[in-house]
């Protein structure tokens, strides 16, 4: 199409609303509500435009673009309507951008600032809706500072096709809350965080474990270790004012260790324990006529959309726990007795791009090394504990770096603590949407048809597509394997799977878009095109990595020797492994 935009000639696809019309030409546009992929209601009026021979401005983000428009983005009329606009969201919004979560990383805030608003022109006239809705282990709603773009709706129905929450209300009673305001905690939420993460304000936000982890590094009684999952490693940098997917393991460890921490350790590691248990339960179903296909269980809020919407799906969940929690089991059993250190006196912190890590990690199941140690010490229910004790998200972590005054960009390349912190490239793939499923591969078909894979690389199950599929040979068994990320696509697999039609041998399903990497607690803003910034990182370090295979890996092996003893054993199944059950809508 050909258009003028501000006077100039320019020509776009066809196709393109006004909006993206005006960015393929270099013109910004402001807007509040709209984000690309998620929502474009026209709620907020920020983007007005002016299109000759229309007598009212018109909303960017709706309008479709046609051939031989005339479009004015910037006029005293404009101006006007556009900061008139954001005014009158301010005048509802509270006053208290200094303590909160979102300071400096706003968009109101910062629409606020570059439209020249430095007062409230209009009162309040919305009242107080309710409280905070701190009800979820995972995440905090603030009524009070939504101003209604209807983000977080259009993600949780649209993208996660969960539905927790919607819009309610009528006139200055319009708020978006759960079914009859029962809170995040009570309803069908996964925790998945992505209504925080595309939220333009600090109206949802993940709960805070920050001062908890504090105040366990400032008790001297306590060991304080870390685990980082792969998806930090291309994220803090972020966070930290570096290129989006800058690849920083080194740089992170060292922040960590200057934060205070004991041991700085890898849930890679644990990713590598998880694809020698849940590799060899794959053999096992297809050897033994076990349930197929087998879907992987290291997504929490997979986890609890499948107990949720599809619990007569359960008996196809691999039964192993995540990564996280098999560190935690793990550090508080075997590392303790390695250590001479008392359980009780280990503080597990992991540092993960997931919010649904936080519900995750206070599962009542998930005290594997309470049940270790409780005839052993002679424990009481008193003094129970669980195997991974805080959870902080990416953008937690980047506050405390910044709270520590630490020069990220400066600090030096350091290495992971031993043993806990060897891995392979195969672990450091689980960040990426394909991750498990290609780790899981490179190990099941080595130990099944006992030769060398001649290329580690299966690249046909990367990419960004809803849904991947391919057919694996072992040894004249054709296996067909599926990968899908966001609960959309889950959803379709799972319909499958309940009708008898599924294909599958094995299925891997992330909850995030683009797999850990865009999950619900990474710097904010997240988009596709981050995303794949993010990838290409995780990827070039598992090219770089010496060892490729979880099975390689030297410390794995010498936990089974000393420890475990052998996959999907008696204490394998005790510390490892876990039972997922139906849930209620409520």
């Amino acid at each position: 199409m050909k258009l003028l935009i501000n006077s100039i000639p320019t020509e776009v696809p066809d196709g393109l609303t006004v909006m993206e019309a005006c960015r393929k030409a270099g013109v910004k546009i402001p807007s509040l509500c709209y984000l690309k992929d998620v929502s474009a209601n026209a709620s907020c009026g920020v983007c007005v435009v002016e299109v000759k021979g229309a007598r009212n401005l018109l909303r960017s983000c709706v309008t479709k673009a046609a051939e031989g428009m005339e479009i004015t983005t910037q006029s005293a009329r404009i101006q006007a309507a556009r900061k008139m606009n954001v005014e009158l969201l301010l005048a509802n919004h509270p006053d208290n951008c200094l303590t909160c979560d979102r300071n400096q990383n706003c968009e109101l805030q910062s629409i606020a600032y570059e439209f020249g608003i430095r007062e409230r022109r209009f009162p309040r006239t919305k009242p107080v809706l309710q409280a905070k809705d701190c009800s979820s282990l995972s995440l905090v709603r603030d009524p009070d500072k939504c101003i209604l773009c209807g983000r977080c709706v259009a993600v949780c129905s649209e993208t996660q096709t969960v539905k927790a929450i919607d819009f309610a209300g009528r006139g200055l009673k319009s708020k978006i809350s759960t079914f009859m305001d029962l809170g995040l905690g009570v309803v069908a939420c996964t925790n998945c965080g992505q209504c925080a993460l595309v939220c333009p304000t600090g109206a949802i936000t993940e709960k805070d474990h920050v001062p908890a982890v504090w105040r366990a590094i400032y008790n001297p009684e306590k060991v304080v270790i870390v685990e980082t999952a792969p998806a930090i490693r291309v994220g803090i940098g972020e966070a930290m004012g570096m290129p989006y997917g800058s690849l920083v393991t080194g740089k992170m460890v060292a922040g960590l260790r200057r934060l205070g921490f004991s041991k700085v350790f890898d849930t890679d590691f644990a990713a590598d324990l998880t694809i020698i248990e849940e590799g060899n339960e794959l053999l096992n179903r297809i050897k033994n006529g076990g349930k197929l296909p087998m879907i992987t269980s290291c997504s929490p809020g997979w986890i609890k959309f499948i107990e949720h919407f599809f619990p007569a799906s359960l008996p196809h969940l691999s039964s192993c726990k995540s990564p996280q929690q098999m560190f935690g089991a793990i550090a508080k059993t075997y590392y303790a007795e390695k250590m001479n250190i008392d359980p009780r006196n280990i503080v597990v912190v992991s540092v993960m791009p997931c919010t649904a890590k936080k519900y995750e990690a206070q599962r009542p199941e998930m005290d594997g090394a309470f049940e270790y140690w409780k005839d052993k010490m002679d424990l009481d229910a008193n003094e129970r504990f669980f195997d991974v004790d805080y959870v902080l998200t990416t953008r937690e972590l980047g506050r405390m770096f910044k709270e520590s005054g630490i020069d990220f960009i400066q600090l030096p390349e350091e290495e992971f603590d031993n043993p806990l912190g060897t891995s392979t490239g195969a672990a450091v793939i689980f960040g990426a949407t394909g991750g498990v499923m290609e780790a899981a591969l490179r190990t099941a078909y080595e130990v099944y048809t006992g030769q060398t894979l001649p290329d580690v690389n299966f690249k046909n199950i990367r990419g960004i597509q809803g849904i991947r599929e391919a057919e694996i040979n072992l040894n004249g068994t054709p296996i067909r394997v599926a990968v899908a990320h966001t609960l959309r696509n889950a959803r379709k697999l799972l319909e499958e799977v309940e009708r008898g039609t599924s294909p599958y041998t094995f299925i891997e399903v992330m909850t995030c878009p683009g797999g850990c990497l865009g999950g619900g607690g990474q710097p904010i803003p997240t988009n596709q095109e981050i995303r794949m910034k993010r990838a290409e990182s995780i990827y070039a370090e598992d090219a770089h990595k010496f060892i490729r295979k979880s099975h390689e890996n030297p410390e794995i092996k010498y936990l089974y020797d000393h420890f475990l003893k052998e996959p999907l054993g008696k204490l394998s199944h005790h510390l490892l492994h876990t039972k997922y059950y139906e849930r209620s809508f409520f």
